[in-house]
């Protein structure tokens, strides 16, 4: 039963996923919420696993869910759900690519598409800030969590004014997770 709720479950999310991994996570979060696969404090750990190792995080997730309720199996089942109708989708959308984005109406679609996909990723970041800040749910206010994203949020955008570009985000992760292991490790 478990393998048929993973298929339908994450078949779901990729039916209804639009916009790239970020815009797809609170689709993931109320699937996993709505099944009890996990409970909000392990999503938030897989979501982090998921964003630092290699592969689309979509299909990381997938997988994480999937091996954590199914074994190798689930895994495998989870993430071909979560893929096959973008494989099949992008089989379709090229037999017929050049003439449906020239249609007016399809254009129009995907540039109003854009800015609901740049609002649903700030409100994920922000939930995810204020939910590891202490700041909502719980009330238990972390004031070290708290500095941090100030203090990594000051050195993004502080870059972006002085050196007239952003830090490579790569190397904004590396340095979010050493300053983060110092701070934690003390």
């Amino acid at each position: 039963m478990i393998y048929l709720d993973l298929f339908i479950g994450f078949l779901e999310v990729g039916l209804f996923s639009f916009g790239g991994a970020y815009a797809v996570i609170p689709l993931i979060r109320d699937v996993v919420m709505a099944n009890g696969w996990l409970d909000d404090e392990m999503l938030t750990y897989m979501i982090a696993i998921s964003e630092s190792t290699p592969g689309p995080i979509m299909v990381n997730m997938a997988t994480y869910v999937g091996s954590e309720k199914g074994g190798l199996l689930g895994a495998a089942i989870a993430t071909t759900a979560v893929v096959l109708p973008a494989f099949f989708i992008i089989l379709i959308i090229m037999v017929i690519m050049n003439r449906f984005l020239q249609n007016q109406y399809v254009k129009a679609a995907l540039s109003g598409l854009k800015p609901c996909i740049i609002g649903i990723i700030l409100v994920t970041g922000a939930l995810m800030i204020l939910k590891n800040c202490g700041l909502l749910f719980d009330g238990k206010t972390d004031i070290l969590t708290i500095g941090l994203t100030c203090g990594i949020a000051f050195i993004y955008f502080g870059s972006r004014i002085i050196m007239k570009k952003a830090i490579n985000p790569i190397m904004l992760i590396w340095m979010s997770a050493v300053v983060g292991i110092v701070a934690y490790a003390l």
